[in-house]
């Protein structure tokens, strides 16, 4: 006979702390999932966009070092090694970046933030010539590789803007120009890679510094083991891409800042974080052409972000969902590749305060495009 008031005790799982306990798991579980999926505050979007940077800083300068080794010890040499290889390493948060924006519906954040990185890392070039004292860092980096890079980067930003006035249309919602680029790039360092030897090369000066393996080993760990830190630090990279691109669309929703401006300065800053410390990092070790290599060839890819982003954006055509900023950036590129390939093949040995007329006119057409995009 049961007493009065009492309740039989429930089947099932036992109730109680116990039971509490088991559940704190999936409550954390939860708060985790909500924590990387829901809405960030303007604190915590700041506090996560700053310490991704900082991550990107740190693992570009071991990329630096690690990638002047993988140079020699492939045979590819500098130039191709830093284009392809070491760019590409380098990209990766700037492919996460702009995939991101592209999926949550963003396509100007996306679009913005590729061609926005590389007018900031076209800007690296000055930085790390700054580091480089003795000489112009165009001047010692001659390079025929270097300089066909810079042709493909401007053949890609070409197509892209083709791309813009082109007929909207879309093969499986991809536009045919996301095709082109690909094939471009691939056909491009195809060429750079198999050019053999060329019709002239840069005159040698006592300045010039050329691409020479090291004989003895920079270190005595094996090649698999260098290859497999690489890869760890391009994950990290890639976790860093993720995390800027997520608090840079909260601080896109809660300042109400433009988002030509928010791809271009704040994301495209961070995008280029990882080829400026690394050409700077690459400069003091001697690396000069891998410096100036990564730099460039890094911009070829972040133009490759484009079709990611275009076969990501679910809405049409990304090329077609850029605004004016948008393109206007895509022109600054354009035109401070055009300045860099001066630079590159009048090699002015010491210019304009120190830095050259290259570095002058980089400076000067980054500043001016970033007020213009401001107000």
């Amino acid at each position: 006979m049961r007493a009065p008031g009492r309740t039989p005790a429930p089947c099932g799982p036992p109730y109680g702390p116990r039971s509490r306990t088991a559940a704190q798991p999936h409550r954390r579980n939860g708060q985790v999932l909500s924590l990387l999926t829901g809405a960030w505050s303007l604190e915590w979007s700041t506090g996560v966009f700053l310490v991704a940077a900082a991550v990107t800083v740190v693992c570009s300068v071991r990329l630096a070092t690690l990638g002047d080794i993988l140079a020699d010890r492939t045979g590819w040499g500098e130039a191709l090694f830093g284009a392809v290889l070491f760019g590409l390493i380098t990209s990766l948060s700037g492919i996460v970046m702009t995939a991101v924006s592209a999926a949550a519906d963003r396509p100007t954040l996306a679009y913005s933030n590729a061609v926005g990185g590389i007018a900031a890392q076209t800007l690296a070039v000055v930085v790390a010539d700054a580091f480089h004292r003795r000489v112009n860092l165009e001047h010692a980096a001659a390079s025929p590789s270097n300089l066909l890079f810079g042709c493909l980067l401007t053949g890609l930003l070409g197509v892209a803007l083709m791309a813009s006035f082109s007929p909207e249309v879309t093969l499986l919602g991809v536009h045919p120009a996301s095709i082109v680029l690909i094939a471009l790039y691939w056909g491009g360092v195809r060429l750079i890679r198999e050019h053999g030897e060329p019709m002239w090369r840069a005159v040698r000066t006592r300045e010039t510094l050329p691409d020479v393996p090291d004989e003895q080993p920079a270190t005595g760990r094996g090649t698999r083991a260098l290859w497999t830190e690489f890869a760890l630090i391009a994950v990290l990279v890639m976790a860093g891409g993720w995390a800027v691109a997520r608090a840079a669309e909260r601080l896109l929703d809660l300042t109400g800042m433009n988002a030509g401006f928010v791809g271009a300065v704040l994301m495209g800053v961070v995008n280029a974080l990882p080829e400026t410390v690394a050409a700077v990092a690459a400069v003091r070790r001697g690396a000069l052409t891998l410096a100036v290599a990564a730099i460039i060839g890094g911009n070829c890819l972040d133009v490759l972000n484009l079709a990611v982003g275009d076969l990501v954006f679910r809405g049409g055509s990304l090329f077609h969902a850029a605004g004016t900023s948008e393109l206007f950036l895509t022109s600054t590129a354009l035109v401070m590749t055009t300045v860099l390939l001066g630079g590159l093949l009048v090699r002015q040995k010491r210019g304009w305060w120190k830095l050259g007329f290259d570095g002058v006119l980089l400076t000067t057409v980054y500043l001016c495009s970033v007020a213009v995009l401001a107000f």
